[in-house]
């Protein structure tokens, strides 16, 4: 097959254009996909429509229902009520001792001290241990 032949021989496809779709049919297509256990993809595709061109019409749908029903949807805040509950008495705090046993055991010998709860002792242990 020669296909080095003029350009004029070969049938130009039709230019698609935009297509119109009546009111009522788009109210058709929005209702089924509204229902249950149906997809928007099947009904977009049973319809001869984009699946995006239908979620639009249903969002603006559901737009302009909101609109004439007077519904905004969920405002941005909503108060609920609010009962004070008095507050449960802080416990006290455990009595610490103030002073802690060490015992430490190193090559045959052991160290024992009582040490007071102190920074410095906690860095007298990580010399001694370190």
């Amino acid at each position: 097959m020669d296909t080095s032949g003029k350009i004029s021989e070969v049938a130009a496809l039709p230019k698609r254009g935009w297509r119109r779709h009546s009111d009522d049919f788009k109210a058709r297509a929005v209702q089924q996909a509204r229902l249950p256990n149906v997809s928007m993809a099947a009904v977009a595709l049973a319809n001869g429509l984009n699946a995006n061109m239908l979620r639009r019409w249903v969002r603006e749908a559901e737009i302009s229902e909101a609109r004439t029903t007077g519904d905004q949807g969920l405002p941005a805040f909503v108060q609920l009520p609010f009962h004070a509950v008095p507050a449960a008495p802080t416990p006290e705090p455990e009595h610490r001792s103030e002073r802690v046993d060490v015992e430490i055991h190193r090559n045959g010998w052991t160290l024992r001290a009582n040490l007071p709860m102190h920074s410095r002792s906690a860095a007298w242990l990580r010399e001694v241990t370190g």
